[in-house]
């Protein structure tokens, strides 16, 4: 049964069609909300408005795939090396993000905000802290999370693992989610709510929520927690597991139900409610979703696709849209349907382009050093390429 555990995270032919779905939905909510639409089609106007959700999915993905990765070393009695960890995670995001912010530096024009952030900043990966919108490559704020969580995590890991017990685990997830709620809380009585329903302070408290509650990594642990969990869960709890599983139509009943309660509750984004309770509130939604598809066999037309494409999409989207707009301004109206497919098309060719020429080829590269790593360690993990975070 243990080994059933591990080999079931690795689908046929290194797919997994549930999460390939996930990251698809991911991007594609995330795409759709950095849409500058004044009049959108009327099916896309409730996607932008909680579009800002693919970001908490993107996260909740990323805690399960890479708590996947390093928990299952546990299994076999044996201890991730926190040298490979890094060394695959920055193959798999330096070159993309170097090329682009590259293309930030240099070109002027690709910018979609006048204001960029300090250099220095994207290369500490620390300009989430402190940042306020707009400004050029603020969506890079994410992947500052995502490399946080990288580097603290492989060493609690090891440090949960050494004298493990169902107590000790529960104690850190109950510390992270509840210090994130009371953080949130903190921050909501010293710097918003005094200033919420002053109308002469309006742009103060907005540019005080994103600087202080919606980019920074304290306040947006909640998905990679709920990820990890999952992870943890599935790996040391297969029984746990396979009960879950055999309730998936109705896990995902309640995935849907709590998701439209958290999108109610999220609405409106500067509200208490959406402060506090929305963030988690919506890991915890994805979090049963993925529970709900992640042993789906059937591979769903065009999500493989956009899985591969996703971190590239990612780090490409809003510039695109931004020369779309600059220079196809008097041939598409881009207030409308005909505006929406040119992003698409857009969007994808050039996520595609950085895929193909950088992404991919570092990965792969990536792979042939490790190569004789994995060869002298049967423990290692060989997460397919297609569905690493």
């Amino acid at each position: 049964m243990k080994e059933l555990a591990i080999s079931s995270l690795e689908d046929v032919g290194g797919r997994l069609p549930g999460l390939d779905l996930l990251r698809t939905l991911a991007i594609g909510l995330v795409v759709v909300f950095h849409m500058n639409l004044a009049n959108p089609p009327a099916f896309l106007v409730p996607i932008q408005q909680c579009g800002f959700m693919g970001v908490d999915l993107f996260f909740v993905l990323s805690g399960y795939l890479i708590g996947s990765q390093l928990l299952r070393y546990y299994r076999r009695d044996a201890t991730p090396s926190v040298r490979v960890f890094f060394l695959r995670r920055a193959f798999r995001v330096l070159p993309a993000f170097l090329v682009v912010l590259s293309l930030y530096l240099l070109l002027p024009d690709f910018r979609e905000r006048p204001h960029l952030p300090d250099f220095w900043r994207f290369l500490t990966f620390t300009m989430n802290l402190g940042l306020h919108a707009p400004a050029a490559f603020s969506h890079a704020w994410s992947l500052c999370v995502e490399e946080h969580f990288y580097l603290v995590f492989p060493f609690l890991v090891i440090w949960l693992m050494r004298g493990a017990s169902l107590w000790k685990s529960s104690g850190v997830v109950l510390a992270i989610l509840v210090g994130g709620l009371l953080i949130r809380y903190l921050i909501w009585q010293q710097y918003l709510g005094p200033i919420a329903t002053d109308a002469n302070c309006e742009d103060l408290f907005v540019r005080r929520y994103w600087e202080f509650i919606y980019f920074p990594t304290y306040s947006r642990l909640d998905g990679l927690l709920v990820g990890v969990v999952l992870a943890a869960v599935r790996i040391f709890r297969p029984r746990w597991w396979r009960t879950a599983m055999a309730k998936r139509i109705t896990l995902l009943i309640v995935a849907l139900a709590m998701l439209s309660l958290a999108v109610w509750i999220s609405w409106d984004l500067y509200a208490f409610s959406a402060i506090i309770c929305g963030f988690p509130l919506t890991a915890i939604a994805f979090g049963l979703l993925l529970l709900a598809v992640s042993d789906l066999r059937t591979p769903v037309p065009g999500a493989a696709l956009g899985a591969a494409l996703a971190y590239s999409v990612y780090l490409t989207h809003k510039e695109m849209m931004h020369l779309d707009r600059v220079y196809l301004k008097g041939v598409v109206n881009f207030d409308g349907p005909a505006g929406v497919l040119v992003y698409v098309v857009t969007i994808l060719a050039v996520g595609a382009t950085l895929y193909l020429c950088v992404e991919r080829p570092f990965l792969r590269l990536r792979d042939r050093i490790l190569s004789r790593a994995r060869a002298g360690d049967p423990n290692a993990p060989a997460i397919p390429l297609a569905v690493e975070p």
